[in-house]
């Protein structure tokens, strides 16, 4: 069986979707599965406006019919709603083929950020794009709530995971004594990254990670060490190394790093918002509130083991299954189907990694 992924977001870049497409993959791969990539390398590309280090595809029609009939997939998931999510949804609609999406950005907030543009326009847009489909894959149920409220129709639950093996606690203090309190992620001003760095805190502020913002918030924090990007064992050990996860973030969808910080784990203080209230238990794995220095502050005192076991209930087996089972229930054929389905009870109960 293979199964078409359309994204706009792959290598180089670095992020929650390039991981998730990643994991799944090889854990189908397991499975007898081939999950093949129609992404920006494909075609000719530009830089994303405001954010250059980010390419655009210009995906041609022609070229997306090819890589289609070559593929000939059993099933086709759009990932993302850029140029090739688009194009992608094109072809399928034409030719009757049943696609499933996921939504993993928060285009309209992000728009409305850094264009001024409504948020209602956005919506409108992306309701369109995602209800055209057989069904939209959603991480969290907060988000699932949220966007059924707003018209988007056939949402499936979903999942993610966390390579518990590569982050874990580790003996290893790269930035001091501490306390020391840890950001990781895209250095953007969609992550709200400022409103951590301007914490009164006690000890040490690390940020890991590049971006558009990095040289700019480098020159206006200069007390705080920022890392640039780290990626397999050397992030491991910033997490780490060390005392608390800071997440500011208002538009993520589900927050990947707040399962690599507890799996190492890191406490987490972050929003109450979408992501955080579907992953941290409060008191326990983090504290939740819309004063993040008190946040900070009172996840200091909480014990890094049972965070740890709380991230370790994330497999990406798991998720890959799930994922796996939306596709079979919502694009398969009855022949096709049943296999799938037989092959999923076959299959080994999910390990957890």
């Amino acid at each position: 069986m293979r199964i078409l992924v359309a994204t706009d977001a792959w290598h180089p870049q670095v992020n929650g979707v390039v991981h998730t497409y990643e994991h799944l993959a090889h854990e189908l791969k397991g499975l007898n599965i081939e999950l093949s990539v129609l992404a920006p390398h494909a075609f000719r590309t530009v830089p994303c406006p405001t954010y250059p280090e980010i390419r655009l595809a210009l995906p041609g029609f022609s070229r997306v019919a090819q890589r289609f009939r070559t593929e000939r997939p059993d099933a086709v998931h759009i990932a993302t709603e850029g140029p090739i999510g688009w194009m992608a949804r094109r072809y399928c609609r034409l030719h009757r083929i049943p696609f499933t999406t996921s939504f993993h950005t928060r285009f309209p907030e992000y728009l409305a950020q850094r264009f001024a543009m409504p948020t209602t326009w956005t919506t409108t847009i992306l309701r369109r794009f995602h209800n055209a489909g057989q069904g939209l894959m959603l991480a969290t149920p907060s988000l699932a709530r949220e966007l059924e409220a707003n018209g988007f129709e056939r949402v499936l639950p979903w999942t993610r995971g966390v390579d518990t093996d590569l982050f874990r606690p580790r003996p290893v203090r790269h930035f001091g004594a501490g306390p020391v309190f840890l950001f990781v992620g895209r250095i953007a001003a969609e992550k709200s990254i400022a409103t951590f760095l301007e914490l009164d805190l006690p000890g040490r502020k690390v940020v890991v990670g590049g971006g558009p913002q990095l040289a700019e918030l480098t020159a206006r924090y200069p007390d705080v060490l920022f890392t640039g990007k780290r990626s397999g064992e050397a992030l491991a050990e910033c997490y780490a190394s060390a005392d608390v996860f800071v997440f500011p973030s208002r538009t993520d969808t589900f927050g990947m790093v707040l399962l690599e910080a507890m799996a190492s784990g890191l406490p987490v203080a972050a929003l109450p918002l979408t992501g955080p209230i579907d992953i941290v238990t409060p008191g326990e794995t983090g504290v939740l509130s819309e004063d993040l220095r008190s946040a900070a502050l009172a996840a200091l005192s909480l014990d890094r083991n049972r965070v740890r076991a709380r991230a370790a209930e994330f497999s990406w087996e798991s998720a890959a299954r799930l994922f796996l089972a939306n596709i079979t229930s919502t694009c398969l054929n009855e022949p096709a189907r049943a296999q799938t389905l037989r092959l999923l009870r076959l299959a080994k109960t999910p390990r957890r990694h």
